[in-house]
């Protein structure tokens, strides 16, 4: 079955405009050409990226999944031929010429339709469990790591150490809410993360796009960051109304109440910014009453709390 294209609709149009071809002329694919060809240095427990050729990996015989999306795999395929694979695979060393995908056989398939004669991949030497750990944590607190290679190691110590976020904010002396803030940053569609990684983007604009859900619409107001050169506080401006517009905190005034002060429309407009379910307050003539907040998921109290934590309402 074919997916149509779905469309931002007239209020969304009128606010982002048409895409501009600017931003994709100024988008490069990802070669990983700084990095070395695997068996260019001696065996090790490898917390970095290597490129290794293709006819080198074999599936995992044990990879539970044994049916791939043709379409998808088409749609994915054509996305690295434009952008590059932006999340190496990951492998483990059968022998000095021989690696078996540990995670990602699906990019690797991608990557073989797309034509890639080498795959970047994080290769795992042994079943040291804990050198693996402090190899993937000393990767991490390297200062040269763009936002999504932080992600993708965040997910490799999880993942591959059988990690909690708590454990694994504890392992790197973060809070438990910044760790939920990178890991979100794998979400964003493969367009937005090619950005992110190679600097057309910076974090907090990646925030703010993630403020809205839909993923067409997460592309192009990436373009229009690129293209018109917006700044975060714009592109949160613009988020904002893109939020109000669909989702409008409601202001329930029931019989017996007094009219709510203009203040109280700018306080649902700020809270607007992090929960997408109505927000219902009441208030009598003397100035006390109630609010109520609904909310869709834990990531939502999470972000709200870091802007407080921020000092950002």
């Amino acid at each position: 079955m074919s997916r149509e294209p779905r469309g931002l609709g007239k209020g969304l149009s009128a606010l982002l405009g048409e895409a501009s071809p600017t931003a994709s002329q100024l988008r490069a694919p990802i070669g990983y050409v700084n990095k070395e060809i695997a068996g260019t240095r001696p065996r090790q427990a490898s917390s970095d990226v290597l490129r290794i050729p293709m006819e080198m990996i074999e599936a995992n015989p044990f990879q539970p999944r044994m049916s791939f999306d043709q379409e998808a795999l088409e749609e994915l395929a054509a996305s690295i031929k434009s952008l590059g694979l932006i999340q190496p695979i990951t492998v483990r060393r059968i022998s000095d010429v021989r690696y078996q995908i540990i995670s990602g056989e699906r990019r690797y398939k991608a990557c073989s339709m797309a034509g890639m004669s080498m795959i970047p991949a994080y290769v795992r030497d042994a079943d040291d469990q804990g050198m693996l750990e402090m190899a993937i944590v000393e990767n991490i607190q390297r200062e040269n790591l763009d936002p999504i290679e932080t992600a993708v190691s965040y997910r490799r110590l999880m993942e591959e150490c059988n990690l909690t976020q708590d454990q694994m904010a504890d392992r790197l002396g973060k809070k438990r809410v910044t760790v939920t803030n990178i890991l979100r940053l794998l979400k964003l569609p493969a367009k937005v993360q090619h950005d992110l990684k190679v600097g057309l983007l910076s974090v907090g604009h990646a925030k703010a796009i993630l403020g809205v859900e839909d993923k067409a619409v997460q592309e192009q107001l990436c373009d229009l960051v690129l293209a018109d050169g917006l700044s975060v506080r714009q592109l949160e401006a613009l988020v904002r109304k893109i939020q109000l517009g669909d989702r409008p905190p409601q202001k329930k005034v029931s019989a017996g109440q007094s009219e709510l002060p203009e203040s109280f429309g700018r306080l649902l407009g700020h809270m607007g910014k992090f929960f997408t379910k109505d927000i219902s307050v009441k208030r009598n003539a003397s100035g006390k009453g109630t609010m109520t907040i609904k909310f869709d998921s834990d990531e939502e109290i999470d972000r709200f709390l870091e802007a407080l934590d921020n000092a950002q309402i």
